[in-house]
């Protein structure tokens, strides 16, 4: 007959439930894997698969009882550590497409706004494109390994232990928020500074020639100044996420 203890089930359930946690945390904050359009089941068995996989690259972790005030405390942290580490992932991706509303604002397409399923919000054109196309580089360019493998290497930097809140100390979350703005205005100066160009070039044509109706010949040159500005910067936009996002995922490792 086979009998086991309590002690031997902990043995086995403890090293596979901490990196679980952790990891459906982290898939459920993610951008893309995130979604409304992932399927919950797909989130758990990613998050499974990467806790079985990681077994030999995660430090021992000390048995706790499953009904103890310190396995509260374990699964606090897990999704505290998870959790800002998708938060900073999103945090890159919404710089993006801030730059892209900043875009869109000087070429004029704010004004054409609609709503985004996938994300309950309300976007613009720009923005949008941004987003999609920063999210197709972000799989493309091997960015869902990158965040895998710093979550495994958090549980070096921040191991199952008793204190949640030892993150939020060591890498002060509530400052991340500049970098949406930093970053974006990084991304967007290039086409701002052209477009502005444009509307100086705009103001002194009204300025010598009145008779011309600036408003109907404004918008058309700003928007194809702006198509041809995008076209011409869409090739480095990775460069600027890619440095943003080992920058914000340092904070893990």
């Amino acid at each position: 007959m086979i009998s086991f203890t309590e002690a031997q089930i902990l043995g086995w359930i403890t090293p596979l439930l901490w990196p679980f946690l952790r990891a459906l945390a982290l898939f459920t904050a993610l951008p893309v894997l995130g979604t409304r359009t992932v399927p919950a089941r797909v989130r758990i068995g990613l998050a499974a698969f990467v806790a079985l996989a990681a077994q030999a690259s995660l430090p021992a972790v000390p048995a706790v009882a499953l009904d103890s005030p310190a396995a509260f405390i374990l699964v606090l942290q897990q999704l505290v550590v998870g959790l800002a580490l998708g938060f900073s992932v999103r945090l890159v991706f919404a710089a993006v497409e801030f730059a892209g509303e900043i875009i869109g604002l000087q070429m004029g397409l704010n004004f054409a706004g609609f709503f985004d399923p996938a994300t309950a919000s309300t976007g613009t054109a720009t923005a949008r494109f941004f987003g999609t196309t920063i999210a197709w580089l972000f799989v493309v360019g091997g960015g869902h390994l990158l965040v895998i493998a710093v979550l495994v290497q958090s549980f070096q930097a921040f191991p199952v232990g008793p204190e949640p809140l030892a993150l939020l100390r060591a890498a002060q979350p509530q400052r991340w928020g500049a970098e949406i703005f930093s970053l974006g205005l990084w991304i967007a100066l290039p086409l701002v500074a052209m477009l502005l160009m444009v509307n100086l070039v705009l103001g002194v044509i009204s300025r010598v020639a009145s008779q011309i109706n600036v408003f109907s010949v404004g918008f058309p040159i700003t928007l194809g100044t702006g198509l041809l500005g995008l076209l011409l910067t869409l090739p480095a936009l990775q460069q600027p996420f890619n440095v943003a996002l080992e920058r914000m995922l340092s904070h893990f490792r």
